[in-house]
């Protein structure tokens, strides 16, 4: 081998090695707006998000999710999973102007996803159960802000 394939062999096995840990066991992802106010921040959180739960079906109501816009699936978005397949979840349909709830079964194969703060939030109550193949991961640890480090524990129903 010459010289030329000694140095690039080692930088193309360390990229192969970071994309095989990002697509299949976790990665930090960039958060923002105001929708899951207040666990994440406004302006912007850096969180940790592990990709095995959703490979391998742990995933439960109150985790935080990473996924595919079912509306514009170049977008990633986060949001608190309510429910799995089969779950009831009653929701305020419009919580700006009426406290009027509906009472949904979630479908087989779906979630139903909401964010934190409900008065500015697109979620399920706008778009429907999510199918769980657009799930990408499950966010576990707030990186940044500082203010904010740490565990990103599931909020209790």
């Amino acid at each position: 081998m010459g010289e030329w394939s000694r140095s690039v062999v080692p930088i193309a096995s360390r990229l192969c090695l970071l994309y095989l840990i990002n697509k299949y066991l976790g990665t930090p992802v960039l958060t923002y707006g105001p929708s899951m106010l207040p666990t994440l921040n406004i302006t912007g959180s850096l969180v940790l998000v592990e990709r095995i739960s959703t490979r391998t079906g742990k995933l439960r109501p109150g985790d935080i999710v990473i996924f595919r816009s079912p509306e514009t699936p170049r977008k990633v978005v986060c949001k608190r999973l309510i429910g799995m397949e089969g779950d009831q979840v009653t929701y305020v349909v419009d919580p700006k102007n009426s406290d009027r709830c509906e009472t949904i079964v979630v479908p087989k194969g779906h979630v139903w996803v909401e964010g934190d703060n409900i008065y500015n939030t697109k979620d399920s109550r706008n778009f429907g159960a999510i199918p769980y193949g657009l799930l990408e991961g499950r966010a576990f640890w707030t990186l940044l802000p500082r203010k904010d480090f740490g565990s990103l524990a599931p909020k209790p129903r």
